[in-house]
């Protein structure tokens, strides 16, 4: 694939141009890493609060939630600039047919 970040994008081999964003694009994983992340904070929080530990259990549950909105905000960031790079490739390459994105 050669260098994926500066440009993520699959401009000639597929129809959808940004399929497999997420695999390619590596600056997409810590988003994703937050977002698991934040999961396992949410069933540590359940478990707590399922034990009699509601201390520890809401502090489980709020940085969860922290932590996935945090993976979330990353995630579309890294969405947007990859859109923005597409967007660039498009106008720099007029004689390719341009197909809609889906996303």
């Amino acid at each position: 694939m050669g260098d994926t970040y500066r440009d993520p994008v699959d401009h000639l081999r597929t129809t959808r141009p940004l399929a497999g964003e997420s695999l390619i694009d590596v600056i997409h994983w810590p988003g994703y890493l937050f977002v698991v992340a934040g999961v396992i904070g949410v069933c540590g929080s359940l478990a707590a609060f399922g034990t009699g530990h509601q201390h520890e259990g809401m502090t489980a549950g709020v940085t969860a939630v922290v932590v996935t909105v945090v993976g979330l905000v990353w995630l579309a960031v890294e969405h947007r600039r990859i859109r923005r790079i597409f967007e660039r490739w498009a106008s720099e390459h007029p004689e390719v047919p341009r197909s809609g994105l889906s996303s």
